[in-house]
């Protein structure tokens, strides 16, 4: 998957940055070099990228690397779509970028990533942002999804198993189809012991 272009304008809030960030052809070729040694998935090119930290730290961003992480997601929805977890909203103007695509309602719990980023979004009039915790937040009464994603965890790790399980759960009476980020990775790292 390419990158996905996104209008998200840089700015602060709270913890919470977005910003845009260059990747030179020597920063690229490190990073490839290095992924290949380590069995890395993904290749990066060099360009011109936005990123979302907290506290500083790089959270997400909307290299191809990154997109390749839903381009299954994508390509598999349709119609009526949940997504937990805004970040930058790559993801979600991805799933604007297909006509099949009627409606997406992005469950966010932090207050200053919606104000950072959702602007950009509710232009859209099949774009529902609401701020809650994914675990607790109900959809309306007798309201089903074709797909859901589940996006909410910063790193990939065991540790995040429990909470894609409560996850899948609770929404999979509810859709056709449903994903976490990263899940098979996530269960690999639990294989493996880390």
């Amino acid at each position: 998957m390419k990158k996905i272009e996104i209008d998200v304008p840089d700015g602060i809030s709270g913890a919470w940055e977005v910003k845009t960030f260059t990747i030179t052809q020597r920063d690229a070729d490190l990073a490839n070099l290095r992924a290949a040694f380590h069995g890395g998935r993904g290749r990066i090119s060099p360009g011109e990228y936005k990123k979302l930290s907290r506290n500083k730290e790089l959270i997400m961003s909307n290299t191809p690397d990154e997109c390749r992480d839903f381009a299954h997601f994508v390509h598999v929805a349709s119609g009526s779509v949940l997504v937990n977890g805004l970040g930058l909203g790559v993801l979600l103007k991805a799933l604007l970028n297909k006509p099949e695509v009627t409606e997406v309602t992005v469950i966010e719990n932090s207050p200053d990533v919606i104000k950072l980023v959702a602007g950009t979004y509710r232009k859209d009039s099949r774009v529902t942002i609401i701020e809650a915790d994914a675990f607790t937040w109900e959809p309306p009464k007798g309201k089903r999804y074709y797909a859901v994603w589940n996006d909410i965890w910063d790193d990939i790790t065991s540790d995040n198993l429990p909470e894609m399980a409560k996850l899948h759960r609770k929404y999979g009476k509810r859709c056709d189809y449903q994903e976490s980020w990263c899940k098979r990775q996530c269960q690999e790292a639990k294989r493996r012991n880390y």
